[in-house]
């Protein structure tokens, strides 16, 4: 009896602690987190810590997400609770700084309304085509907006990027402004060669639509104070004075987008002029940790671009299109990204002993080499140059993101060179994007001009547009801003069922395809028999042709059902495999850990009563 009251009191006292325990926890530790996740994705990295820290004046967060709406709908749900949690973080983090409100916007109400005027983007996904939100909007005290119009689950990776980016732009909503220098036609103009007034590049049409935009030509001697991005396209015939500028603007922070070229064939000029020699930026460029070699021109046998010349459709190995792993999925500028085309690509390299990062955006193919640029523009037949091409078996990288510690160019301030800032020697952490080529700038590298009712309208087939503008809109960004990469996602494979599914698969494959030939042999057995008679114009079989008939038709039937069976077995075998694993994590796992817990306490006890007798 005596026992039987001590085990009640002991369960009393434990179930007494569990409460005391989650009271304490509820009322003292309700902003403790402890992530344990591998990447720790449920974390802010430093960058995102900096920008909220960055904070001045209270941000109003809505976070809009359908949830009557997306019942039934469970990976959206798990995201969306993903979502929700990081959104905390940032909250709790910003102390009082962010204040976070959830909206459900069911169908015809005012939260609709004003998810609606936020603009974000409704998807018709629901069970009954009903919209579904999951966005977020943000407004600071000035009334000043900014949006994340839908969180896209193939874009997780990019998710704590894109909140950081909205509260960026509601605590520093100033615009940016970038500084273009270079003498190619990009605001369009009357062609040398044709006498015809050219249009603007579409490119940077649009980077005027989003940003505030200052083209300069070559011959500028400074920056402007107010450049947030500096984008240099085709540089040549540079003064000292400007170099010293742009190498001093960098490492003060600057970001900068530098697009170079062995031959530039987006320049109407350059047919009379020989590819460059030299680099003018080589100096700069070494300081900064890269090489480029301005007489190398990439060939690509595999991402080479089909073209139409006289011969017919021909396969141009110095116009690239990249795709697929030649384009880096983990970094904001292509991430996303389907194609990006250009034409005679440079390659380039880390300088040896840089201090600098070096990241690869955009690489070649493993079936690349390249070739002497005055030779490329000599072989203007694109057989003669495929025939010119040697296999290196390597893969070139195109463009890349430089970042960290640099050097300056100049020892000291040149003479002759007026200097009235500050002097820097070292960079602390300098920001560059370098892209060997200047062509993918062009409309006809990605998009195709067409008029419709008098207006042009312009398609494009490739994501050019789409790189250049995400890269200027990342290095618009502050340091803090750039800093954050991509993160791991929220849900994890199951790997082993994954690994016996394919298993399964496989097979099954065999038995399938076995069952597909007897199926195509007999159909087409009886389409000769068929045909037979129509030849003869029976109108009625003998009863050998009618026997045949069934037998095929009857075979026909009995393999389309075997093969249904074999499909459903495959399913139903895939099933079972998964089903066991669940029961294994979900309820043998608990049970045996249980088990342990319990022979361990039962040892205990045992030592302790030896000792006491």
């Amino acid at each position: 009896m005596l026992t039987i009251l001590s085990r009640s009191l002991t369960f009393v006292l434990l179930a007494l602690a569990f409460a005391v325990l989650v009271l304490l926890n509820n009322t003292f530790l309700k902003d403790t987190r402890l992530d344990l996740t591998e990447q720790q994705i449920y974390s802010l990295s430093a960058g995102s810590k900096a920008i909220v820290a960055d904070i001045d004046e209270p941000v109003n967060l809505y976070f809009f997400y359908s949830d009557k709406a997306s019942t039934g709908m469970t990976q959206l749900r798990n995201y969306a609770n993903r979502v929700y949690s990081l959104l905390e973080e940032y909250a709790s983090t910003a102390d009082g700084k962010i204040i976070l409100h959830k909206v459900d916007p069911e169908p015809f109400s005012e939260a609709e309304d004003q998810a609606d005027e936020f603009g974000l983007t409704a998807a018709s996904i629901g069970a009954a085509g009903d919209a579904i939100y999951l966005g977020l909007a943000g407004r600071n005290a000035y009334d000043e907006q900014a949006v994340v119009a839908f969180f896209d689950l193939q874009q997780e990776r990019f998710l704590e990027y894109e909140i950081s980016k909205l509260l960026h732009k509601l605590s520093d909503p100033k615009p940016v402004h970038v500084t273009v220098i270079t003498d190619l036609p990009v605001n369009g103009g009357q062609n040398p060669m044709s006498g015809r007034f050219d249009p603007a590049w579409v490119l940077f049409t649009q980077l005027e639509q989003l940003y505030e935009v200052e083209t300069l030509g070559n011959d500028a001697q400074s920056i402007p104070e107010e450049t947030d991005v500096l984008m240099l396209v085709a540089p040549k015939g540079y003064s000292e004075a400007l170099l010293v500028a742009i190498d001093q603007y960098v490492l003060a922070g600057g970001k900068a987008m530098l697009f170079l070229d062995p031959v530039a064939e987006s320049d109407p000029m350059a047919m009379f002029a020989p590819p460059a020699a030299e680099n003018p930026l080589a100096s700069l460029l070494a300081a900064w940790g890269v090489s480029f070699d301005p007489n190398a021109v990439l060939l690509d046998a595999q991402n080479g671009l089909e073209i139409r010349t006289q011969n017919g459709v021909e396969r141009h190995l110095g116009y690239v299109g990249l795709t697929g792993d030649s384009l880096d999925v983990d970094d904001i500028t292509t991430a996303g990204l389907q194609v990006i085309n250009g034409a005679s690509f440079g390659v380039l390299n880390k300088q040896q002993g840089a201090e600098s990062s070096f990241t690869p955006l955009l690489q070649s193919s493993v079936h690349a080499a390249t070739i002497d640029a005055p030779r490329y523009g000599q072989l203007r037949d694109v057989a003669e140059l495929a025939r010119a091409f040697d296999d290196q078996q390597q893969r070139y990288t195109l463009a890349a993101r430089i970042h960290g510690k640099a050097n300056s160019a100049f020892t000291s301030i040149p003479e002759g060179v007026e200097w009235q800032s500050p002097w820097l020697s070292k960079g602390a952490a300098i920001n560059l994007i370098v892209v060997a080529d200047t062509d993918l700038l062009t409309d006809r590298f990605w998009g195709s001009q067409a008029n419709f009712f008098g207006q042009n309208v312009f398609t494009p087939f490739a994501n050019n547009g789409d790189f250049v503008t995400n890269a200027v809109e990342n290095l618009g960004g502050s340091n803090a801003l750039i800093s954050v990469r991509g993160r791991g996602t929220y849900a994890r494979p199951f790997e082993v069922v994954q690994a016996l599914t394919v298993k399964a698969e496989q097979s099954f494959r065999a038995q399938e395809q076995r069952l597909q030939d007897e199926l195509a042999q007999t159909e087409q057995q009886l389409a000769g028999l068929q045909a037979q008679q129509a030849e003869g114009g029976a109108l009625i079989l003998s009863p050998e042709q009618q026997a045949a008939v069934d037998q095929f038709l009857d075979k026909k039937i009995e393999i389309r059902k075997e093969l249904r069976e074999v499909r459903h077995q495959l399913d139903k075998d895939i099933e079972i495999l998964g089903m066991w694993l669940k029961v294994l994590n979900i309820a043998v796992a608990p049970v045996l850990l249980v088990s342990i817990l319990w022979l361990l306490s039962r040892m205990m006890r045992r030592r302790a009563g030896r000792k006491a007798k």
